[in-house]
């Protein structure tokens, strides 16, 4: 690493090359394993809710859907990122754009669908003689383009910001990473700004839906035991959104973490990216299939490949 007279920015680290190690071999391996292997169980997932007519036309499972789609999206493009910059391979910054944006956005739809979901249960307790008029499958399938859409809103800033930048930046190489396309330093405090108001946003609304619903289980007039696994899975959906803040501080503990030695800050991002960005992604939507008693039997006939295809979208 060159001498400097000042500490090196997040950025000017990302872009030193390293040396191929048997260490950094291992590490390689065991992020493709890991991408590799929930984006196979994602795929089953989704295969399997194809696999009846009534997980195609319920509100929570289009949504649980869209959710395992998302994180397989976002899985699939945080892995070729990866590799891209293991193997310190540049990108023209045009293209480069595009999968860091890609990246932003199925991260921020994630919470916002976990907000969907939350408020199905909640309608699906309260108001029970409404749940199929208000949670059908059309009007449950129009929310997900709009879940995109709010989903959109850093993203679009940032693609405005880009287009101050002269011709020549799009074209220049660079290693792909967000800090490589900012220009502007109110980027990076807008973004912030967002996230804060985005998970603020959604944990308020999950506890409303909790408090909502542990009153109305506690009504005699209530389905008690449909309001008590609606109540889990509220908290669930909880636990899900600590999940997606744990990738949320990412940036934060890289940024921290750069003011150490080279070869402490080079293992802390390792374990960064491995603990806070993979495996909340990977966990969320397996926990919540595998807590579905509907669900989870015909998710392992698939999964071990036992039984014939046919067989299990019988009903």
């Amino acid at each position: 690493m060159a001498n400097t007279s000042r500490p090196l920015t997040v950025a000017e680290i990302q872009s030193l090359a390293r040396a191929v190690t048997d260490e950094r071999i291992f590490k390689m391996f065991l992020i493709l394993f890991t991408h590799v292997l929930f984006i196979y169980i994602n795929i089953v997932m989704m295969v399997t809710l194809r696999s009846k007519p009534t997980f195609c036309s319920t509100a929570r499972y289009i949504l649980f859907g869209h959710m395992l789609l998302n994180d397989t999206l976002h899985l699939g493009v945080s892995l070729v990122l990866y590799l891209l910059n293991a193997f310190f391979f540049t990108l023209v910054r045009a293209a480069c754009s595009l999968l860091v944006l890609l990246s932003a956005t199925t991260f921020t739809v994630a919470p916002l669908n976990l907000a969907v979901m939350s408020l199905e249960r909640y309608v699906a307790v309260c108001f029970p003689l409404h749940h199929c008029q208000l949670a059908t499958p059309s009007r449950t399938r129009l929310a997900i383009p709009l879940i995109w859409a709010a989903g959109c809103i850093n993203v679009i800033i940032d693609v405005w910001a880009l287009f101050l930048a002269g011709p020549t930046f799009y074209q220049s190489q660079t290693v792909c990473t967000h800090e490589q396309l900012m220009v502007t330093q109110w980027q990076g405090f807008k973004a912030l700004v967002l996230n804060i108001l985005l998970f603020v946003s959604v944990a308020l609304l999950l506890l409303y839906t909790y408090v909502a619903i542990f009153i109305e289980a506690r009504s005699a007039s209530s389905d008690k035991a449909s309001a008590h696994k609606a109540l889990k899975t509220v908290l669930l959906h909880a636990f899900q959104l600590g999940l997606s803040l744990m990738s949320f501080l990412y940036v934060f503990l890289e940024s921290l973490t750069s003011q150490l030695p080279f070869a402490i800050y080079n293992q802390l991002r390792f374990f960064n990216f491995f603990t806070v960005v993979i495996l909340p992604r990977c966990l969320s939507s397996l926990v919540y299939g595998l807590r579905d008693e509907a669900f989870k039997p015909l998710f392992k006939r698939q999964f071990l490949f036992c039984g014939s295809w046919a067989k299990v979208g019988a009903p």
